[in-house]
């Protein structure tokens, strides 16, 4: 199966999945669905979309979108910008 449009490649994926909370050596849950969760949300800023508008294959939308806003405020989507904006080769940005 091909990558879905706005979605991360493997090798994208690869570059920031140790970047999001929910490892096993996390406390608390263990992810189980980040990278859909990470895709749902690019569906949405990429799209223009309303969150209520996210496809179902990401979940139930109030659920995402309350994790994105958890994950603002943690500030993991700026550690994840952080990181990828180092890399001057990185061609996602």
């Amino acid at each position: 199966m091909g990558v879905k449009r706005y979605e991360l490649t493997d090798a994208q994926w690869r570059r920031i999945a140790g970047l999001l909370p929910g490892k096993a050596s996390d406390p608390g849950r263990t992810a189980t669905d980040n990278r859909t969760f990470v895709n749902g949300c690019l569906w949405v800023l990429r799209s223009g979309a309303h969150w209520r508008n996210l496809p179902e294959r990401y979940g139930n939308w109030k659920t995402v979108h309350r994790r994105f806003n958890r994950w603002c405020h943690s500030a993991v989507w700026e550690r994840v910008f952080d990181a990828l904006t180092a890399d001057r080769d990185n061609q996602y940005l």
